[in-house]
């Protein structure tokens, strides 16, 4: 996602707030902490993507055995300093992560494989390792999730709920600034999975030639409709022809059809529902996409995580699709009577977000 807006967005919170539990006493936190440790929890498997903050204690009290090779990390984008929560409290010995590691400019594509495997070992990150992700904007932590499992990383944890989920749940945090370990091979050939993205290419014969396939669209109802961009860096406003919605949030910043009020996320089946008004389900081929590949994450790693086969994210999204004059765009619902069908170089450039 562009610097220039992230840098604007530092310090907001990106997706629906979650609960936060009552203000303790210094003896009560005392007594949490000490009611809290050696924490053990039921062992996950390794395809399950989502987990408590009993199970990320329990791995780092020593009680996962299969889970002892692990690190855990914070993402957000920047650095640790851009970072809304990392210096204020994290997990014990989490680091910090970029999600500029693993995408680049101008498409906010998932970045050459050289470039991603680079930033996964300064992290010490192999392909063996447990790596366990969490932080306050669902969509980041997605993204990165999605691409370490693209690029190899056998097994990917999320934090249900985010930071605000460990607090509540009463396990402590930190301030210490963790340095990472870098490990010299990663293990095994990046991509490892490259069925998990598809190309715009792919994309394109897919809508021709493919009547199980959906293409389908993670963004707000205004982008949808192409009343707006959402991003102030796209001035172009519209969907791909043929692209269904999916549902996600109010702007490109939420995801707050994705979540439950205390910000976990919603189940695989509560996402079928979700999809009822649409047009498709699980039984057809979908590729999921927003803008840049964030929130398309979301609905992908849900799906993963319910082991549904054969889900992919249309990397490149709306800004690539825009990128080229002569792709067929639909502007407005195309369940409604007010769809317009044209191509990118005919849409109007003053859609930009303001």
């Amino acid at each position: 996602m562009k610097r220039k807006l992230m840098s604007a967005l530092v310090g907001i919170t990106l997706v629906a707030t979650m609960a936060v539990g009552c203000s303790k006493s210094s003896n009560d936190s005392q007594k949490t902490t000490e009611r809290k440790s050696n924490v053990k929890a039921e062992q996950v498997d390794t395809k399950k993507v989502f987990v408590s903050p009993e199970w990320i204690q329990s791995v780092i009290d020593g009680n996962q055995p299969e889970s002892k090779n692990y690190t855990i990390l914070e993402v957000s984008w920047g650095n640790y300093k851009d970072s809304p929560t990392y210096t204020k409290g994290h997990i014990p010995g989490a680091l910090h992560v970029d999600t500029s590691s693993i995408e680049s400019e101008p498409i906010w594509n998932i970045s050459k494989p050289k470039v991603v495997e680079k930033g996964m070992l300064d992290l010490g990150v192999t392909k063996d390792k447990n790596v366990i992700l969490y932080g306050n904007d669902v969509s980041a932590v997605s993204r990165v999730a999605h691409a370490y499992l693209w690029a190899g990383v056998d097994n990917v944890k999320v934090l249900n709920g985010g930071i605000d989920a460990w607090k509540k749940a009463g396990y402590k945090t930190e301030t210490t600034i963790e340095k990472a370990t870098p490990a010299k091979d990663f293990g095994t050939t990046i991509p490892a999975h490259p069925e998990y993205v598809m190309s715009i290419e792919k994309v394109q014969d897919k809508l021709k030639d493919d009547s199980n396939f959906r293409l389908v669209s993670i963004r707000s109802k205004d982008e949808f409709d192409g009343k707006t961009s959402g991003y102030t860096y796209i001035d172009r406003a519209g969907e791909p022809k043929g692209a269904v919605w999916g549902h996600a949030g109010t702007n490109p910043y939420n995801m707050k059809d994705y979540l439950h009020k205390d910000g976990t996320v919603i189940t695989a089946e509560e996402m079928e529902k979700l999809w009822s008004d649409s047009g498709f389900n699980k039984d057809n081929e979908l590729s999921f996409y927003c803008g840049t590949g964030w929130r398309a994450s979301v609905p992908w790693l849900i799906a993963y995580d319910a082991g549904w086969k054969g889900m992919t994210v249309y990397d490149g999204g709306w800004n690539e699709w825009q990128m080229h004059n002569n792709l067929p765009v639909q502007v407005g619902d195309p369940n409604s009577k007010n769809c317009e069908y044209t191509t990118v170089g005919k849409l109007p450039t003053d859609k930009a977000a303001k």
